[in-house]
């Protein structure tokens, strides 16, 4: 089978696990989880150098990421699963009270591929740098990369981080926008418009690409081929990833209104149906 058929498949059944998770409990965020979906199946399946064989903490010689907008968990807890970090079938634990899959990614009951906590907005960009400072200090050459919502850019520590990561030329960083014009109270020009997000990144002396389609596999892998090569060039690397929230289900797509609501039966149907089984359900 094609890698991209196998990825299309895995976009799919990623795309079943957000819903039924979020289905089972009443609660959590599919919309920004289906827009990522493409992004962190290509990222953990294809895009990053990881080691295989049992998780740890500190990374080395192997690239990290870093979840910053953490509400979309559905997607990570998935995606995690399915790249082997830990059983399949936990997933059906997600949001239950003493689970190892909390609403937003915790560090304290040990979920193997997290590495913070990442429930208050804003703080994902500087834990990255961290990280991406502490590879070049025990001379590891491989990659930081970190996903950020367009929204969560309203929250002034991003721009501390942004400032930080030229002057500091963290050149082993790719950080990742979700560019879905949507938050919780509406859209983002509408709540609070961020401008030229190109141009803002560039004054700040970053390398900036676009993603223009954000939810096809190969605009992603020949996207992040591009941001690789960008690399060990002297400036972090930002990509712009234009998105669509709630990507792959028709009554979840161009709204806000599924950031943080869950479909009920007749709706987790629908779903289903615009998304056939690939891979086997849990």
């Amino acid at each position: 089978m094609p890698k991209l058929q196998e990825l299309q498949d895995l976009t799919i059944q990623v795309r079943r696990d957000i819903l039924r998770m979020v289905h089972k409990v009443n609660s959590g965020h599919p919309g920004g989880s289906l827009g990522c979906t493409e992004f962190l199946v290509s990222l953990y399946n294809e895009i990053m150098e990881l080691k295989d064989g049992e998780f740890d903490m500190d990374g080395k010689d192997e690239d990290l990421f870093f979840l910053s907008n953490g509400h979309i968990s559905p997607v990570f807890y998935s995606v995690l699963a399915r790249r082997g970090y830990f059983p399949i079938d936990e997933l059906n634990t997600f949001r239950l009270l003493d689970s190892r899959l909390q609403g937003h990614p915790t560090t304290h009951e040990g979920l193997p591929g997290v590495r913070i906590a990442s429930g208050s907005l804003g703080q994902g960009m500087s834990v990255a740098l961290g990280a991406a400072q502490a590879k070049k200090l025990n001379n590891d050459n491989k990659l930081v990369y970190s996903l950020h919502g367009d929204g969560e850019l309203q929250e002034g520590q991003n721009w501390e981080s942004i400032m930080y990561a030229s002057a500091k030329k963290v050149d082993n960083l790719i950080a990742t926008i979700d560019l879905n014009g949507q938050q919780i109270d509406g859209s983002t020009d509408t709540v609070l418009n961020m401008g030229d997000l190109k141009a803002k990144f560039e004054a700040f002396g970053w390398d900036v690409l676009e993603i223009k389609e954000g939810n096809d596999l190969e605009a992603i892998l020949e996207g992040y081929k591009d941001a690789k090569s960008r690399t060990g060039k002297g400036k972090p690397v930002c990509v712009l990833l234009y998105t669509m929230m709630g990507n792959g289900v028709d009554f979840m797509m161009h709204t806000h209104a599924w950031h943080g609501k869950a479909p009920n039966d007749e709706q987790l149907a629908t779903a289903f149906a615009q998304n056939p089984e690939t891979l086997g359900d849990y």
